[in-house]
């Protein structure tokens, strides 16, 4: 059955918020209680496309792979009933890069070619999206040919925009500099490298205001590096003399953007010595200068302040893909706009998003995506069935972030349950298990996070 998608509404809720490689060209909310009930009218689209699908999906990452397994294993599909859309050529296991900037974990064994994991029922176009018109149920590819849909699932991730600070590409080229950044592949080892060369000096981690993949992983990459030195003998907390000095630098005004968590993590600070473990709150880096040193804008009127570094990991701003953020699909801030509880698009009946593409209010991991998808899915087939969606199907906002604070030991961030405390236990499941369930069961459709796996 072909659904028609609604017009735009003029008004209604938007969300606030608010990887490539540097050389490349390219709190949880509430269900709002709305959804859109899908048209059973039939319109020709204005341009017959080379391929029709019942449902494309947009991105072959976490939220794409497990959204197309778990609609493929409900037996309701024939071949290329189901379409994936990616111009990767590898999937990546992107938390595993904190990991690899621990000297943890090799970034080689923690990515996939991305066609070894498409399913053979499923048809795979390996290019990326130039357009979307939801009017027309179309898919626009970069090479210009037009796929049609029933419902289209948009969850293409997130872009890393290394041009956002000015000298960073150039100071993560050079293999001399101890400028470094776990957020891409060709640059996550480089951060332990650095770690191991700096035998004295200011070390700098930065967080940008803003949307960030993994909101805990620029302090994981702090955390290891500390914990590293003070095996090394180079970092004594609350010693003047440490030969190391740690800086903190976010754009947020506190550790962290969930209020319990972020006084647990300036209590792990303190600890750590607030002379050596700096904090220095709403500064959001924007240059690095002649190599050594990071210009920040600090507060509301934007002040520039500049400082002096031996070690710096930055992280650089992020934000939605161009055909996104350009897109009728588009929220103010350029991410999809769905329902906060549906995952429904609100303003066409047949189009979905869920992961970093989504205008979910949630932070933004693989975690949160083991609770959306399940969501999505129900939620979709019911709308191609012509059914209103059911109340029980929501989601609930809950996301995780395990947080490394040092070796040995993760302090599992839950924004929906858990505690705060840093466990043994956590650390053995963000170092083995999570990779592990992720590569076997997650991009399979398989595995549902706190609700373990599914059938």
């Amino acid at each position: 059955m072909n659904h028609t998608p609604m017009r735009r509404r003029q008004t209604h809720t938007r969300f606030r918020g608010s990887s490539r490689p540097p050389h490349a060209d390219t709190v949880a909310s509430h269900h709002s209680g709305s959804t859109i009930a899908p048209s059973n009218s039939t319109a020709p689209p204005v341009a017959s496309p080379a391929h029709n699908h019942k449902v494309i999906v947009v991105g072959g990452g976490s939220a794409g792979l497990a959204i197309v397994y778990q609609l493929l294993r409900t037996g309701r599909f024939s071949q290329d009933d189901l379409a994936v859309v990616d111009p990767a050529e590898w999937h990546h296991y992107q938390p595993g890069w904190t990991l690899v900037g621990g000297g943890l974990k090799k970034k080689e064994d923690l990515r996939q070619p991305l066609k070894s994991l498409i399913d053979p029922k499923l048809k795979f176009y390996n290019d990326g999206v130039r357009a979307f018109s939801p009017e027309d149920n179309l898919v626009t590819l970069s090479n210009g040919d037009k796929l049609g849909y029933e419902q289209l699932v948009v969850a293409p991730g997130i872009s890393i925009n290394y041009a956002s600070i000015k000298g960073l590409p150039e100071a993560l080229a050079d293999p001399d500099s101890l400028v470094s950044s776990i957020y891409g592949y060709e640059t996550c080892d480089k951060v332990f490298k650095t770690v191991q060369k700096l035998q004295k000096g200011t070390a700098i981690f930065t967080q940008p205001a803003g949307v960030v993949k993994c909101a805990g992983a620029p302090q994981k990459a702090m955390w290891l590096a500390l914990d590293h030195w003070k095996r090394a003998g180079r970092y004594q907390p609350s010693d003047p003399n440490s030969s190391v000095k740690i800086a903190f630098a976010t754009g947020l005004p506190t550790m962290f953007g969930v209020p319990k968590y972020s006084a647990k993590l300036e209590e792990l600070r303190q600890e750590r010595g607030v002379d050596s473990v700096e904090g220095l709150f709403e500064h959001d880096l924007v240059a690095v200068v002649d190599g050594n040193k990071a210009a920040f804008t600090r507060g509301a009127d934007k002040q520039q302040v500049t400082r002096e570094f031996d070690l710096l990991h930055a992280v650089p701003k992020m934000g939605p893909h161009a055909f996104v953020k350009d897109s009728a699909l588009a929220n103010e801030a350029g991410f999809v706009d769905v329902d906060d509880g549906t995952t429904q698009s609100r303003n066409y009946a047949n189009v979905w998003s869920a992961g970093d593409a989504s205008s979910l209010p949630t932070s933004k991991t693989a975690a949160a995506i083991t609770a959306q998808a399940p969501v999505l899915v129900r939620n979709l087939l019911r709308t191609m069935d012509g059914q209103a969606l059911e109340p029980e199907s929501i989601y609930d906002g809950y996301t995780s972030c395990p947080l490394v604070t040092e070796y040995g030991k993760v302090l599992l961030a839950e924004f929906k349950y858990g505690g705060v405390e840093p466990r043994r236990a956590f650390y053995r499941f963000k170092k083995d298990f999570f990779p592990w369930v992720y590569q076997n069961y997650m991009v399979k459709g398989t595995w549902a996070g706190p609700k373990g796996w599914k059938r």
